[in-house]
């Protein structure tokens, strides 16, 4: 396992050449070792396929289920890899359900933690100034300015609108906004204001 994340540490981040010469070298010693032991194939296949689920799951939106399948496909390898039914030669049973809850755990968190930002909606572009309440820095109907963001923006409003009178963004065109006033009782909870 060593051998294999050794090689895809090197592959994402060419160069690094520590993690490329221990995983080649821990991979030269396994098949050593592998050779000398009574290794059932399939075992290896089904635990070389289980990692390669669950590296693909952070580059794959499957929302966890090829990191489940990797799990499963994990777990079941390592328990029939090594068949010899002889004492001192089998796999700790204990180490691969801790090597299991502890993959199990880092998808959850990652799946969880890229729902949280899907649900967080745009926090750039235009996605996140159409709809949002800014303020008014002078009276005008027709053109004006609105600070919004941050920023000092060209705005225009079809109705007249008051200096420090809040404001919400319905479209933007080009780098104009385009406001209207906001009521009081608009403003109340759940509006995004930005100022």
């Amino acid at each position: 396992m060593i051998g294999l994340y050794g090689l895809m540490y090197e592959g994402w981040n060419p160069g690094a050449i520590v993690p490329g010469v221990v995983g080649v070298i821990c991979l030269l010693l396994a098949a050593y070792g592998l050779q000398v032991l009574p290794v059932n194939y399939a075992g290896l296949a089904l635990l070389t396929v289980g990692i390669a689920l669950m590296v693909a799951e952070a580059f794959a939106p499957s929302f966890g289920a090829l990191g489940l399948g990797g799990i499963i496909a994990f777990v079941i390898g390592a328990i029939i890899m090594f068949d010899s039914g002889i004492p001192g030669f089998g796999i700790s049973i204990a180490l691969v359900m801790t090597i299991a809850i502890v993959a199990a755990a880092a998808i959850i968190w990652t799946a969880g933690y890229l729902m949280r930002l899907r649900r967080r909606g745009a926090v750039s572009g235009e996605g996140s100034i159409v709809g949002g309440v800014g303020t008014a820095m002078d009276d005008f109907a027709g053109s004006g300015k609105v600070w919004l963001e941050g920023e000092a923006w060209a705005a225009h409003s079809d109705r007249a609108v008051a200096k420090g009178q809040r404001v919400r963004v319905n479209e933007l065109r080009g780098l104009t906004l385009h406001v209207e006033p906001v009521t009081d009782s608009e403003a109340a909870p759940g509006l995004r204001t930005q100022q």
